[in-house]
């Protein structure tokens, strides 16, 4: 068994080696797409939950919550909210996922399947391999021509993984489809390849330290800045995408599939397409919903809810505070942060907010008031009250504990979705318009003051009806305007660590909170001890 093969577990057969397997693959087209379609969506299950929980919890976005123990689960989701990562926490043990979709990958790149096939095989393939190396640090680079260079068993310095990475994405960027739609969507692309590239340049600092500990933001430099540049251009230029025409809000939605395939979304590069019956798996809402969102009727979405909320994700207080531009319509889809439907931000004066009813169809909160099982109005407190401080988070299963915290409708949620084991429609975009506009802002930030910067900046802010920038923007800026854009995205984790904001203290990641870590070696999650008993070649992270 060889490389991340000996680490996958129950998708092929892992004992053949790397460099012979498959050398002769079916003919067929129907075959190889068949085969190419596993590998594409590999993730599914995992970027509908487990993903989610892993990044969003460890960053300052959200944090985890339970119900006097209940939803603790061994700290599944605790733990990463107070950065005390344990290995066997089902939030972050899904790298198996992602070493099974690589062995799928090889089987067509090791074949004798045309070259047309292989490209986007090798995209995943990079794409699984920088999120391992994104999320646990030094990696295998499971890649036959390299039998004879490296140890395939191995795992290899970060900094060499990604300096494969962008080998691989630049060499096969020519051969892919430039087609984002259709047939082709929820599959790599020329622009998917080069969206992840950018993302690979801006963050290089970060994979090519000496060690994850050793990153220092604030005497970083980045050699690929221009790099980044460059190929945030080539996606800009090439006129197939932006930021309308439909509303921030929709782009989120159970229908934004439709939407797609209408033409009034265009900013989505590469997505994950989700069905609540033909393709499951999206279920953000389970566990972003208030608790006790059954028993509303209406509950908060427009429509009385079948299943019940988890609820055990809530955002944290030092986040919805970003929320806070005159204007801005990302504001209305956080529950709780506002009453003022007039001028809905983020409000110093006020603790305590009443929830409205959303329309189903505008998406927008409307002057129905949301009440509680009780016939009461919901009120959502947007700081979080503790039973006690200890590393449940418990925050007591009762109508006020259920209220902690603000919730969000960004991934609205409707009655026929929810009803079936609630998995919801909602694609979700991996990478998008807006993320390639706001990496050139920080790029050309990051090289000095620009009034270009500014302007990449103000594109988004329009778009989304906030107040615009009067200034070149700072890092600081640019960091902020991250977080509202792609807050619940999974790109909050890269960033704090990419503006050195990992180690900062956000509910409940406080000094003085029990089990609260703030270990940097904490930038990179603990390899599985299943992995580690598969593969004696492979070490423990660092701290762990």
């Amino acid at each position: 068994m060889v490389g991340l093969a000996s680490l996958a577990v129950g998708c092929t057969d892992l004992n053949v080696p790397v460099d012979s397997q498959y050398t002769s693959y079916p003919n067929s087209e129907a075959a190889l797409e068949a085969q190419l379609s596993g590998i594409y969506f590999q993730m599914r299950d995992c970027f509908g939950r487990r993903y989610m929980e892993g990044l969003a919890l460890s960053s300052d976005e959200y944090t985890a919550v339970s119900y006097g123990g209940n939803w603790y689960d061994n700290g599944a989701y605790a733990h990463p909210s107070l950065h005390n990562f344990v290995y066997s926490d089902a939030s972050i043990d899904w790298m198996t996922v992602l070493a099974s979709g690589v062995v799928k990958a090889n089987e067509v790149i090791n074949s004798d399947a045309d070259a047309k096939y292989k490209a986007p095989a090798r995209a995943m393939r990079a794409y699984f391999t920088y999120i391992m190396m994104d999320c646990w640090g030094d990696v295998a680079i499971n890649d036959a021509t390299k039998a004879g260079e490296i140890d395939l068993e191995a795992r290899q310095p970060r900094a060499d993984v990604a300096r494969w990475i962008e080998s691989e994405l630049k060499e096969i960027i020519p051969q892919l489809t430039t087609e984002t739609t259709g047939e082709n969507y929820g599959k790599p692309n020329k622009y998917m390849a080069q969206a992840l590239l950018a993302r690979l340049y801006i963050n290089w600092p970060v994979f090519t330290a000496s060690a994850v500990e050793n990153y220092d933001a604030a005497t970083a430099t980045n050699e690929k800045l221009a790099d980044c540049i460059a190929v945030c251009d080539e996606i800009i230029k090439s006129g197939k995408f932006e930021l309308g025409p439909d509303a921030y809000r929709f782009k989120f939605a159970s229908d934004n599939t439709e939407r797609v395939e209408a033409g009034t979304i265009k900013d989505f590069i590469y997505a994950m397409p989700y069905h609540t019956t033909q393709a499951t798996g999206m279920q953000y809402g389970r566990s972003h919903s208030y608790k006790d969102i059954k028993n509303m009727n209406p509950s908060y979405y427009g429509e009385q809810l079948t299943n019940s909320g988890g609820g055990y994700v809530t955002m944290v207080p030092e986040f919805v505070k970003l929320f806070n531009l005159k204007g801005d319509e990302r504001n209305k889809l956080i529950i709780g942060l506002s009453e003022d439907l007039d001028d809905y931000r983020y409000d110093t004066g006020k603790d305590e907010n009443t929830v409205y009813v959303y329309d189903p169809k505008t998406l927008l909160p409307t002057t129905q008031v949301a009440l509680n099982k009780e016939g009461n109005p919901l009120k959502i407190s947007r700081n979080i009250n503790l039973v006690e401080k200890d590393f449940t988070i418990n925050v007591g299963d009762n109508l006020d504990g259920w209220r902690q915290g603000c919730r969000t409708t960004k991934w609205h949620v409707t009655r026929s979705d929810f009803a079936n084991g609630r998995n919801q429609s909602n694609d979700i975009p991996l990478m998008r318009y807006a993320e390639i506009l706001l990496t050139k802002a920080e790029a050309l930030t990051r090289q000095g003051s620009s009034s270009e910067a500014k302007d990449l900046v103000n594109q988004v802010r329009a778009y989304a009806n906030a107040e615009l920038l009067a200034n070149n923007p700072t890092l600081d800026d640019i960091y902020q305007e991250r977080g509202r854009e792609f807050f619940d995205e999974n790109l909050r984790r890269a960033d704090m660590i990419r503006f050195g904001h990992f180690e900062d203290e956000y509910f409940p990641h406080y000094k003085d909170f029990p089990t609260a870590n703030f270990d940097k070696t904490r930038r990179v999650f603990p390899i599985n001890g299943s992995m580690l008993d598969l593969n004696p070649k492979w070490k423990q992270n660092a701290g762990y």
